[in-house]
């Protein structure tokens, strides 16, 4: 009954190994990696204000600190709830992948590898831009309400260390696509010795 079900399964996937013609979690994923970006970078644009005022001054920018603020927080308050849809997609996408075996990443990992590291990434970065998230609110709401600087120098080196796991995370991301072929249409399709200009 299984065996069929799964046969059943894989008689609808595409090309892609998906039952959707466009993976949803590499758009997802950039979504989220934008909003969390501009996030951080609207906050220390904030932070640094004081310095930067002559500049908006010279250059005729009617520019406030609490709206670089505001934009940092709204942004990171969408960059927790769309991380949630984006983890799911990515999970439900890793399950159907099918990975090839005899081949190893820039990294040298094999593709099981990098996509057990891929989703364990996934999932602890959920977990930190909830966390910052909320943070965020705790500042603008409560600890740093009456203050001119929203957000503490700690949740910005924080950010910025976050940065740096997104760039990990990412890479082993753009590994499973394009190194492996993982729900990559046209990289499948050449490893499974298909013509991609007659399939697509």
């Amino acid at each position: 009954m299984d065996s069929e079900l799964i046969q059943q399964l894989g008689d609808q996937l595409g090309a892609n190994g998906l039952p959707y013609i466009v993976p949803i979690h590499p758009n997802l994923v950039h979504l989220t990696l934008g909003l969390f970006i501009a996030a951080i970078a609207f906050d220390i644009v904030g932070a640094l204000f004081p310095f930067e005022r002559p500049l908006f001054k010279y250059l005729a920018i009617p520019a406030t600190r609490s709206n670089f603020f505001d934009v940092g927080w709204y942004n990171m308050l969408a960059a927790a709830i769309i991380t949630f849809p984006t983890v799911i997609a990515g999970f439900y996408e890793i399950m159907l992948a099918e990975p090839p075996t005899e081949v190893t990443s820039a990294w040298g990992l094999q593709a099981m590898e990098t996509l057990l590291w891929h989703g364990v990434g996934g999932a602890l970065l959920l977990v930190l831009i909830v966390g910052m998230a909320v943070w965020r609110g705790f500042q603008r709401y409560l600890w740093r309400r009456d203050m001119g600087r929203q957000v503490q120098w700690l949740y910005l080196l924080v950010g910025l260390i976050i940065f740096f796991l997104m760039f990990v995370h990412g890479t082993l991301g753009a590994q499973l696509a394009a190194e492996f072929g993982v729900h990559n249409t046209a990289g499948r399709l050449l490893r499974l010795g298909e013509n991609p200009n007659l399939r697509l």
